[in-house]
């Protein structure tokens, strides 16, 4: 199976001298295409770093970084800003959604700037809503929409481009339990029909849920727990 996150002494450092802060120390990290991976770690280890990284919002110190196959680090920000686009579809905690743009609208946004056309946009737009379970809410404002549903959105727009992958940051540090839990739900349906997942948590009961958990501390990985879920 192809490697989809593919790292070789990752290391990242802020300021210098006695004033670096090592984030980030010698990171060796691979998914494969269709794996469910957890980054867990607490405040301070790493992970957040290392997620920005993996996201290709930051670029590292050192080290080696291979996205679906391409080597990543030293590409200009307009190429990063396209490989965001294309090869990673983003989950985060707060939704980020467009207040004033209705829930289709929403979904559609990646592909309108991948040059999907109108027609070909809308149709893929509906078809994901359908399979987050939220096609009835497609001409609402997210104002309109629970937490929940919400994060369906979120989720459904960063299918748009099918993505190598999806890399989701606390994707239910917002929701209640119960709500939480059927977003997990989701992302292992997700899982289970060929999507690859990276999810960034600190909670260790939220990790578990994944096919395998990968724990940094201290810009290291400390451990990894294979089959998990």
């Amino acid at each position: 199976m192809s490697l989809v996150i593919q790292t070789r002494d990752l290391t990242k450092t802020y300021g210098a001298k006695d004033a670096a802060v090592h984030a980030l120390r010698g990171i060796d990290l691979e998914v494969r295409a269709g794996e469910f991976v957890a980054l867990i770690g607490p405040s301070g280890s790493g992970k957040s770093t290392l997620m920005a990284i993996l996201g290709c919002l930051d670029s590292p110190t050192s080290g080696t970084y291979a996205l679906d196959g391409h080597e990543v680090h030293g590409l200009s920000g307009s190429d990063l800003a396209a490989i965001r686009n294309e090869k990673i579809g983003f989950v985060f905690q707060s939704y980020n959604l467009l207040p004033k743009a209705s829930i289709v609208r929403n979904v559609e946004l990646p592909m309108l700037y991948a040059g999907v056309s109108g027609k070909e946009r809308r149709e893929r737009a509906m078809a994901l809503l359908e399979k987050v379970g939220i096609a009835d809410k497609a001409k609402m404002l997210p104002a309109n929409l629970s937490g929940g549903q919400k994060q369906r959105v979120a989720i459904a727009r960063a299918l748009a481009n099918n993505p190598a992958m999806l890399l989701a940051d606390e994707p239910t540090g917002a929701l209640d339990s119960r709500t939480g839990a059927e977003v997990l739900d989701l992302f292992r349906e997700l899982h289970a029909s060929g999507n690859t997942l990276l999810l960034v948590t600190h909670d260790p009961s939220i990790a578990a849920q994944a096919q395998r958990r990968v724990e940094i501390r201290d810009g290291l990985i400390a451990t990894t727990i294979e089959g998990a879920a």
